[in-house]
């Protein structure tokens, strides 16, 4: 994952790159004049405000430039930086000596591509995150972390190095190497590498003894004119170095204000488009809210309706019952009627026979039956009386069945409408909660939808 530096952390490095320039010039210079401002404090400066308030972080620079020995490069004509030089090419001629036997055959000296290393402490090129650990192990351990971190980035660069010739080994310190490291993963790997490289103390003085000595040697044997015009020429090439130096990091400033310019504008275009889509969203929230009270509203004139259809059928049933009922009572009451007049012609037939018995003129027209012996006309008319009798009440019995086969037509009609309303209103609240369902999933989709493009665009 590719380290991307936040707005807030661009903006607070380039302000205290920029704004605050002059102030931290004025606050050190004024601390140490024998040092004064020099090219490079401001990074490590920046660096130090981001985790504490300026007054801290000036005292930390002071005791960073005084205690960690870190002021010492800057004096007697970068002499001190001249020996880090030196001692960092014996570690590489010790450690990795293929690529320090390639840097003297294309003739790459330390001071060309080092001297930011050691006088910002790997600030002004290399991502936050692995500058904040340089920092830390330098205040745990001292200033010869610097050998250790800058070993390691030689020692991971080998390969690549080993195919370059002078330009190329150049650009490759100034553009490559620093977007190798904007991986977290890369920096990581750079750290473990740095910690585990054991440098004693010893060796380091000794190398500076080395330096010393030599110098001395270099100072009897020259012809001071060479010598001057030899420091003339390093001087000039340094001014050389440091001027490109500073024409880089203005480059890189503008391409840093160009690029969150159009961060910017891409991110208001965005803003434009998410309000447009926020605007339709409310109103497709207000169509539903409105499409859901219609809804709503049909739902309850639904409902009205199917109510008072209910009770109209519930109205019939009950209607219906009393007239069953009362058909059933008038039937009870017929039939109680019928069987006490069956039982008293019983009785009116049983007491004219027993008048008949008694009476013996009776019994020459009448037999035991109760029949009449000679007279048959009188039998007739008495099998005629009770025919029609019969007849009436069968023609009654029947007019009461189709009544009752009416009224029990008209129940099962009135059930069927029942069954039918209920039917309907099952339907109709079906629809409802479909209906609220759809407006509820179409809402949701929108809000959704809306929630997502955003977070896309967030992110």
């Amino acid at each position: 994952m590719e380290y991307v530096w936040s707005l807030k952390e661009e903006h607070i490095f380039q302000t205290e790159k920029r704004g605050k320039r002059e102030q931290r010039k004025e606050a050190y210079s004024v601390y140490d004049e024998e040092i004064g401002y020099c090219q490079g404090q401001s990074f490590l400066a920046a660096v130090l405000l981001l985790h504490m308030p300026e007054e801290q972080a000036f005292s930390v620079l002071v005791k960073i430039m005084f205690d960690y020995g870190l002021r010492e490069l800057f004096k007697q004509n970068f002499e001190d930086l001249h020996c880090k030089f030196y001692q960092l090419e014996r570690l590489m001629q010790e450690y990795i000596p293929d690529l320090y036997n390639h840097f003297l055959d294309i003739s790459l000296e330390a001071h060309m591509y080092a001297s930011q290393w050691f006088l910002t402490l790997f600030t002004a090129k290399f991502p936050l995150y692995m500058v904040f650990h340089i920092i830390d192990l330098l205040l745990c351990e001292g200033i010869s972390v610097i050998f250790n971190v800058a070993l390691g980035l030689l020692k991971t660069s080998k390969d690549d190095l080993l195919l370059t010739d002078f330009e190329g080994a150049l650009k490759f310190f100034r553009v490559q190497l620093p977007k190798r490291y904007r991986s977290e993963e890369n920096a990581k790997k750079l750290m473990e590498l740095a910690c585990n490289m054991k440098i004693s103390q010893k060796k380091l003085k000794k190398y500076e003894k080395e330096y010393h000595t030599m110098r001395e040697q270099q100072a009897q044997q020259e012809d001071p004119i060479e010598r001057f015009e030899r420091e003339n020429r390093r001087l000039q090439e340094a001014n050389m170095r440091l001027e490109q130096e500073n024409d880089d990091l203005a480059h890189e400033l503008v391409t840093s204000k160009i690029a969150l310019r159009k961060d910017l504008d891409n991110a208001e275009e965005k803003a434009d488009a998410l309000n447009k889509e926020l605007l339709m969203t409310k109103q497709k929230l207000i169509d539903a809210e409105e499409e859901k009270r219609r809804l709503e509203e049909e739902s309850a004139q639904l409902k009205e309706m199917c109510r008072r259809e209910l009770d109209k059928a519930e109205s019939e049933i009950k209607k219906n019952s009393s007239i069953i009922g009362d058909y059933k009572q008038i039937c009870s009451q017929l039939s109680e009627r019928l069987e006490k007049q069956q039982t008293a012609n019983k009785v009116e037939i049983e007491k004219i026979r027993q008048k008949v018995d008694d009476c013996e003129r009776c019994r020459e027209f009448f037999n035991k039956e109760g029949r009449i012996k000679g007279v048959s006309s009188a039998q007739d008319v008495l099998d005629e009386d009770t025919d029609e009798e019969k007849e009436t009440l069968k023609n009654q019995l029947r007019e009461m069945e189709l009544e009752l086969a009416q009224t029990k037509l008209q129940l099962v009609e009135a059930e069927c409408k029942i069954q039918d309303l209920e039917h309907h209103l099952g339907l109709a609240l079906n629809e409802v909660q479909a209906a609220k369902k759809t407006w509820f999933n179409r809402t949701l989709s929108s809000i959704k939808t809306a929630t997502g493009v955003q977070g896309k665009e967030t992110c």
